[in-house]
């Protein structure tokens, strides 16, 4: 009889071993499966704007017949790309030699001209006259320069240059 009731507590033993486990398993994968959750992801974009140099070549210059009394007007561009939807201003500044106008220089010598925002050329493109621009996609659009160099002015033969800083507010 003690056999048989050691074999029924080993049994009985075994039995309720074998219950916790799977009570504890069941739990324990219970446990795995909470309620759902939401994750936030986020990230910033910020405006930006970049620009490429361009250029205005007014090409030659002749103060004593063909500009003696007709100005000079050429174009040129500016790129800019900013991120979509930022909206910017595009000044121009007054130029390395600006002196009450913007000039060109060739040594000691100056070639008077000016920078505007339409073809009309009424409206001098500077810092404080800018060109607005807003982003429809990323993609680089360039914005006109229109450039007048005045007529009959008194200069000596050479190369003039000058450099005007372009820049983008936003």
């Amino acid at each position: 009889m003690r056999k048989q009731m050691g074999r029924l507590m080993a049994g009985a033993t075994v039995a309720a071993v074998v219950a916790g486990v799977a009570s504890y398993s069941q739990q324990r994968a219970e446990a795995f499966f909470s309620a759902p959750v939401n994750v936030s992801v986020t990230a910033n974009v910020a405006s930006n704007c970049v620009m490429t140099a361009g250029s205005v070549a007014f090409g030659a210059y002749d103060p004593l017949v063909t500009h003696a009394a007709t100005n000079l007007d050429q174009t040129g561009s500016v790129a800019v790309a900013c991120v979509k939807g930022t909206v910017a201003n595009v000044g121009l500044g007054n130029g390395a030699n600006y002196s009450s106008g913007r000039r060109m220089s060739n040594g000691t010598d100056f070639l008077s001209y000016e920078l505007y925002t339409t073809a009309g050329r009424t409206t001098v493109w500077d810092t404080t006259n800018r060109v607005g621009y807003t982003a429809a996609s990323k993609s680089s659009t360039n914005l006109t320069i229109y450039g007048r160099v005045p007529s009959n002015q008194d200069v000596s033969a050479g190369s003039y240059t000058d450099t005007v800083v372009a820049q983008a507010e936003f």
